[in-house]
């Protein structure tokens, strides 16, 4: 047991900790947003709970797996790994192999388990960015070695998401890209040169069709409470109803078939219902620690791919937490983002707790304090 200890003493267990926390509190809330629908639709009220608790478990397996494999390992299959989610997002497109729900084809059937691609991908992109950031240091500044060829990669997969569409984890693709650029040195001209062309192409993709809808909504949903604002209203109204401290845990009305998508994209609205603020508080207080940790990481890590890995796992959970609750809060328009640990979804919930496990590999041997750097190994 002393020895256990030990070894678990060599990561940094702060981030361990809030990963195993979000994650757990997630299957209860699952169960809780969904099971009169899940015993409507499947008459078994605890069909998404044993489903999520078993993504769950085999997540922590896979994290305890990862944390041990050293990360360098990533660099050899990063190019390997972004070629194999190119292709899997393509065979999303082919019918028959693809899955269709809420008229997006976002996943490849398997016995038992939908497969999304394109949570693979945010982390493949990751890998091969820092792969190829630590390779090409003294070229990033570079227009023609440095910044276009990502931007190629870049482009293929944006490609293929607006295809499914997921305009959502398009954006969130671009923004962990970016971000990873700018930290490496890239020119700050090339990224708004880069913004200012796509801003057209954006601008006219959601002047149509049902991102149109969704922006209409954004900007009045009141115009249309029972179509196309239904959803935020709703959202708006379960968190108004928790209040500070909530209605208690299993007690909210909004799930009760009246708040689409209440156990996936929308569950932090039932967390604010049944917690209240506080138990909504707790949640944003667990993943600024969890980024916050992980940028630490990035600034201790030993090496440059080791650096910039972190860094884009920091900056991926970052982004979809904070995507997610603005969209459940109204600051932003509705998009199919899920929140990280906590919504319903086997290949988010996997992938993240990977995407731990690369982490806690990087700080094994960091002397990391709550408040800085004591040491770097």
């Amino acid at each position: 047991m002393k020895l256990m200890l030990k070894k678990l003493e060599e990561y940094d267990l702060i981030i361990m900790l809030m990963a195993i926390a979000l994650t757990c509190f997630g299957v209860v809330m699952v169960y809780s947003a969904s099971n009169i629908m899940a015993d409507k639709r499947f008459h078994d009220g605890f069909f998404f709970l044993k489903r999520q608790g078993l993504f769950a478990l085999v997540g922590f397996t896979i994290m305890l797996i990862v944390m041990r494999v050293d990360y360098h390992l990533w660099k050899k299959l990063a190019v390997p790994a972004l070629l194999i989610c190119l292709v899997l997002l393509g065979m999303v497109l082919i019918p028959g192999i693809g899955g269709k729900a809420g008229g997006s084809s976002r996943w490849i059937k398997l016995p038992g388990f939908n497969l999304q691609p394109s949570e693979m991908a945010k982390l493949a992109l990751i890998m091969y960015m820092a792969y190829s950031l630590d390779k090409k240091q003294d070229k990033v500044k570079s227009l023609t070695s440095g910044f276009i060829p990502y931007m190629i990669v870049l482009m293929f997969l944006i490609v293929f998401l607006v295809l499914q569409p997921d305009l959502g984890g398009a954006l969130t693709l671009a923004a962990v890209a970016v971000t990873m650029l700018f930290a490496a040195g890239t020119r700050l001209t090339y990224i708004l040169s880069m913004f200012l062309l796509a801003l057209p192409l954006l601008a006219i993709k959601l002047s149509r069709g049902y991102h149109k809808g969704r922006i209409d909504a954004y900007l009045d949903p009141w115009s249309d409470p029972a179509g196309k604002g239904f959803q935020i209203i709703q959202s708006w109204l379960a968190l108004g109803t928790g209040g500070v401290f909530g209605q208690g845990l299993g007690e909210g009305k909004q799930k009760l078939f009246y708040l689409p998508e209440a156990h996936t994209d929308f569950i932090l609205s039932v967390v604010g219902e049944e917690l209240g603020f506080l138990g909504v508080a707790v949640i944003i207080g667990m993943f600024f620690l969890l980024v916050q940790r992980s940028m630490r990481i990035a600034v201790a890590a030993p090496d440059t791919f080791g650096r910039f890995l972190a860094l884009g796992i920091a900056v991926l959970f970052g982004i979809e937490a904070t995507v997610n609750m603005g969209v459940v809060t109204g600051l932003l328009p509705t998009k199919g983002l899920a929140l990280p640990f906590i919504s319903y979804g086997g290949s988010s919930l996997l992938i993240s707790l990977f995407a731990v496990g690369i982490l806690l590999n990087i700080s094994s041997g960091l002397k990391i304090s709550p408040i800085g750097i004591k040491d770097v190994k």
